[in-house]
């Protein structure tokens, strides 16, 4: 059974060289083994902006410095409905370190992808688009 309003989701498009990172849901999560940008839940009270900078501390042990929201996606799965809001993060300090023992991987947008999650297909499409060397 769905609940009645949506789950806010943050998630970081983090860049390096020209590729993305991309982190892969731990056993014991729902949709465990699929590829998702690093982010997470919106706690209650939480700003988006508050979220993101404390899902990538959590998640990565990263301080975000600047960053945008870039695009907002609806989703529904069968079980949920997600709104997702993407972050274009441009400086950030520290070195990603998967702090929950995910599996990372840092995905060239034009080279083999891997299984990311339904909601974000739409986004990892887009950034097939985006110019590398803007980057």
């Amino acid at each position: 059974m769905k609940t009645e309003s949506p789950l806010h989701v943050v998630a970081a498009v983090i860049w390096r060289d020209g590729r993305y990172l991309a982190v892969q849901r731990p056993e014991g999560k729902p949709m465990a083994g699929y590829w998702e940008f690093p982010g997470g839940k919106v706690e209650q009270g939480e700003t988006l902006e508050q979220a993101l900078v404390r899902e990538l501390s959590e998640e990565l042990a990263i301080t975000v410095e600047d960053f945008f929201l870039w695009r907002q996606v609806p989703h529904s799965y069968p079980d949920m409905d997600v709104f997702l809001h993407f972050f274009w993060v441009t400086s950030f300090h520290g070195k990603p370190f998967p702090l929950e023992k995910q599996s990372m991987l840092w995905v060239d947008p034009e080279g083999e992808l891997p299984s990311f999650l339904q909601a974000d297909l739409e986004i990892v499409a887009e950034l097939a688009k985006v110019s590398v060397s803007r980057i």
